[in-house]
C-alpha cells in the first residue's frame, strides 16, 4: 500500500511527490550527467554515442525488469549472468550440433532459463532458504554448466538469430525497442494487475498476505521463473549481437543489473519499485559507463566509481525508507 503523504509532502507541488517525483529526479540526474560528459568530451553528445548506448543496454534492461520484481518481493537473484550465458550456450549447441532451426534453438534457450529460475524459486520457497544463498549457488552451478555445453570454448552461431541485433529505426537495434516494449508491459503488470498487487503485497508484508488468504509461494515461484526466462532472453540478445555464445558472457553483470534497479528507486527491503524507473536507472548506468570510457578512465577506476554510485543509491534508499517509517 502507498503510504499517506506527510504534511511536508502536502505542501509540495503534486509533481514533486510520489512516483512522479522519482521519475523527475532520475530524469534530472540523467540530463545532468549528459551535460557534464558533453562538456568534458566533444564526442559524447553525438548520434554515434547515443546509438551505441541504445544498442548496449537491451540485455541489462531486460534482466533489470525481472530483477525489479525479484527485489520487490524482498528477494535477490545473483545467477542472472550465468543463466544468460547458459541460454546462449544452449541455443548455439542446438544450432551447431543438433541442426536445430533458429526458432527451435531459441525456444530451447528460453526453456533452459525458465528451468533455472524455477529451480532457484523452488529451492528458496520449499526449504525457506535465503534467495541470496540459493542464487549464489546457482551462479556457480549454471556457469559450470555453460562451460560444459560449450566445451569451454566460444561457439560461433553466425547470423541465425542476428535479426535481434539488426537495425530497426536508423541504426538502433530491434532489441532496444523490444526492451522498451517489455518495460511498458511489465510496468502495467506491476501497477494494474492482480499479480502485480500481490507482488507488492508480499514485499510489504508477507504475513498479512497469508492472513488475507493469499499463498505467497506460487507468486514467489512465478517471479523467479520470470527472472530466469528474461535472463535467457538477454542471452539471446547478446548472442545475436556477437553472433557467438561465450561461456564467460555475463560474468559480473548481475551487479550492473542490481545497481540499475536500485538506482531506479526499487527498495532492497521489498515492497516498493517501478519498472519505468528501473529503465531510467539502466540509462543512468549506461551513460555513466560510456562517459567514463570516453574520458579515458581506467577500468579499475570505473569499478570504483560505479561501486560508490551503488552505495550512494542504497544510502538514499535507506534514508527514504526511514523517513517513510517515521511518518507512521
Amino acid at each position: 500500500m502507498t503510504p499517506a503523504p506527510s504534511a511536508a509532502d502536502a505542501r509540495k507541488p503534486a509533481f514533486l511527490t510520489g512516483e512522479a517525483g522519482t521519475y523527475l529526479g532520475l530524469i534530472a540526474v540523467l540530463v545532468l550527467m549528459v551535460l557534464l560528459f558533453s562538456s568534458m568530451s566533444q564526442y559524447f553528445f553525438s548520434m554515434d554515442t547515443l546509438v551505441t548506448i541504445a544498442n548496449d543496454i537491451p540485455a541489462v534492461a531486460v534482466m533489470a525488469v525481472g530483477m525489479t520484481f525479484v527485489l520487490i518481493i524482498a528477494g535477490i537473484d545473483l545467477s542472472v549472468g550465468s543463466v544468460m550465458a547458459l541460454a546462449a550456450a544452449v541455443a548455439a549447441h542446438a544450432m551447431l550440433n543438433l541442426n536445430a532451426s533458429a526458432p527451435v534453438a531459441s525456444l530451447m534457450a528460453l526453456a533452459a532459463g525458465l528451468v533455472c529460475g524455477l529451480i532457484t524459486g523452488s529451492v528458496s520457497v520449499i526449504w525457506r532458504l535465503p534467495t541470496f544463498i540459493v542464487s549464489l549457488g546457482m551462479l556457480e552451478a549454471v556457469r559450470g554448466l555453460a562451460y560444459v555445453v560449450t566445451d569451454s570454448r566460444t561457439q560461433y552461431v553466425g547470423d541465425g538469430i542476428a535479426w535481434l541485433s539488426a537495425p530497426f529505426v536508423g541504426a538502433v537495434s530491434v532489441s532496444f525497442f523490444a526492451a522498451i516494449a517489455l518495460t511498458v508491459v511489465a510496468q502495467w503488470v506491476l501497477t494494474r494487475s492482480v499479480f502485480g498487487r500481490h507482488v507488492v503485497g508480499i514485499g510489504t508484508n508477507e504475513e498479512a498476505m497469508r492472513l488475507a488468504g493469499i499463498d505467497p509461494r506460487p507468486i514467489r515461484l512465478t517471479v523467479f521463473a520470470l527472472m530466469g526466462l528474461l535472463a535467457a532472453v538477454a542471452g539471446l540478445m547478446q548472442a545475436a549481437r556477437l553472433e557467438a555464445a561465450d561461456p564467460n558472457a555475463g560474468s559480473g553483470i548481475e551487479l550492473q543489473v542490481i545497481a540499475s534497479v536500485v538506482i531506479g528507486g526499487t527498495s532492497l527491503m521489498g515492497g516498493r519499485g517501478s519498472v519505468l524507473a528501473t529503465f531510467l536507472g539502466v540509462l543512468i548506468t549506461a551513460v555513466l559507463e560510456a562517459g567514463l570510457a570516453q574520458l579515458g578512465v581506467s577500468d579499475p577506476s570505473k569499478r570504483i566509481i560505479t561501486g560508490l554510485v551503488i552505495v550512494a543509491a542504497v544510502i538514499i534508499d535507506t534514508l527514504r525508507q526511514r523517513r517513510a517509517d517515521a511518518r507512521h
